[in-house]
């Protein structure tokens, strides 16, 4: 006889109040590394602010994942040259594009764009995992997909030719493939304790960028406002939300958690109108085209090809 099945952990009521509200604060944390990247990218290049987010947040990070996760830290240096391959297309790769892109876009155009990426991600599991989607999930993608050309031909999606992007628009498309990259390819190896496979990835990162700061020169923050946007930078996007995240995961379903990525455009909408920033009517049509179709997508099952 075999043995049963074990039981999945119960859940209290209270546990996944929690975890919603860890959803939360790491999504707000996210939307915060738009709005405070304006201000970051006014003083500090691309480069510098990346190489100077990872420098502060690693040992924090390490830290964390020795008291959370006790990892087997040989284990995970010995998978070096894959974290650090994720590394450099994800944690470098993704944000120094999405710095870039903010030199030359809102934040809450940009927001919009990567509340693509959930839907880019189930088009590449498609193609690169095997996965399967039914006639609700492709309808969910192509409608998020005409979202995004109306949001980034400011809502003239058949005269793109003639009036192209404009460039941090096509930089951010850029930046949501380099995270669909991260996603698939995080996906095919080995499971690793998440927090710790970060703290090493953010690592590889800082030790990678070294040559191209010290070549190119380090910029440094020259306002009040530059530093702290830094600070928040390096403490909330790169160590608050992902052990907020990891420990919503536990709680939380996973369809429901990935929908919840939506509150990062949700939060950086209602900062930018707070904020007094302008808000067009393409971007709230292509943004509620965008977040209906992702959400779509991801209440319709995908399944792994069998043959």
């Amino acid at each position: 006889m075999s043995a049963p099945a074990a039981s999945a952990p119960v859940v209290t009521t209270r546990e996944r109040a929690l975890g919603y509200l860890a959803l939360v604060g790491a999504t707000l944390s996210w939307a915060g590394n738009y709005l405070l990247g304006v201000i970051a990218v006014a003083e500090t290049d691309p480069v510098s602010l990346t190489w100077l987010r990872w420098v502060l947040a690693v040992v924090p990070l390490f830290l964390i994942a020795q008291l959370v996760e006790r990892p087997d830290w040989r284990a995970l240096f010995r998978a070096w040259p894959r974290l650090a391959l994720l590394g450099a297309i994800g944690v470098a790769g993704y944000n120094l594009l999405l710095y870039a892109a903010l030199g030359t876009e809102t934040p809450f155009q940009l927001s919009l764009i990567n509340a693509f990426n959930p839907a880019l991600i189930a088009i590449a599991a498609v193609v690169f995992l095997g996965a399967r989607l039914g006639w609700r999930g492709i309808g969910g993608i192509l409608l998020a997909f005409a979202g995004v050309l109306w949001i980034i031909s400011s809502g003239r999606p058949l005269s793109i030719l003639e009036h192209p992007p404009k460039v941090g628009s096509l930089i951010m498309v850029g930046a949501i493939v380099a995270w669909t990259a991260y996603t698939i390819i995080g996906r095919t190896g080995p499971r690793l304790p998440p927090i710790s496979a970060v703290a090493v990835q953010g690592l590889c990162v800082a030790i990678g960028l070294t040559p191209v700061v010290l070549i190119q020169g380090l910029s440094l923050p020259e306002t009040a406002a530059g530093a702290w946007s830094l600070a928040y930078i390096a403490v909330f996007p790169s160590i608050a939300s992902y052990v907020l995240w990891n420990y919503a995961l536990q709680h939380v379903p996973p369809a429901q958690a990935g929908v919840s990525l939506n509150l990062i455009t949700v939060f950086t909408a209602i900062a930018t109108v707070l904020l007094g920033m302008a808000v067009t009517a393409p971007q709230i049509v292509g943004g509620v085209l965008v977040l209906a179709g992702v959400v779509l997508a991801q209440e319709a099952p995908t399944q792994r090809r069998t043959s």
